[in-house]
């Protein structure tokens, strides 16, 4: 059972109000998010793929992971299922026999040029009427520096 603010540490306490908003918002935003994608007959994984090989020649195997939200166990998953669909190919590369590149087909391309835009403009709107521009750089800023402090080891000194 989570700890509510009067249990919980003073220290963490002040945390906890946000990080219930942060994590209800991100899954108020999946729900949206998912229901764009499936429009387009793909998964949030599947769209993810395609979204970041678009307007690019490919990428290796490992890059692709990296950009992607998809983690590295799911990945090959998620592109055998697109090269089933003919949207994505797999080619060995031409600087590392032991890598493999990954770029959308033509048909790939396609789907990426009908869908992306159609899943950022069915985002949009929720956007645009909670944020202005300068609110939305603001919230970039904050979120990034958040990302950060996680991603950092916690000293000593901090804890």
């Amino acid at each position: 059972m989570a700890a509510s603010p009067k249990t919980a540490n003073p220290r963490s306490a002040r945390y906890l109000r946000v990080l219930r908003t942060l994590v209800e918002t991100y899954f108020a935003f999946l729900a949206k998010d998912a229901a764009a994608v499936r429009q387009q007959g793909l998964t949030p994984s599947q769209f993810d793929v395609v979204a970041t090989l678009g307007n690019t020649p490919g990428m290796a195997c490992g890059e692709l992971s990296q950009r992607t939200l998809v983690t590295k166990g799911t990945l090959t998953g998620v592109l055998d299922r697109l090269e089933e669909k003919g949207i994505v190919e797999r080619v060995p590369s031409r600087r590392d026999r032991r890598s493999i590149h990954v770029r959308l087909t033509p048909k790939g391309e396609g789907l990426f040029r009908r869908s992306f835009p159609a899943v950022v403009g069915a985002m949009s709107p929720y956007f645009e009427r909670a944020l202005n521009v300068a609110e939305v750089a603001t919230l970039r800023r904050l979120l990034l520096k958040l990302k950060r402090s996680f991603e950092a080891p916690v000293t000593k000194e901090e804890s």
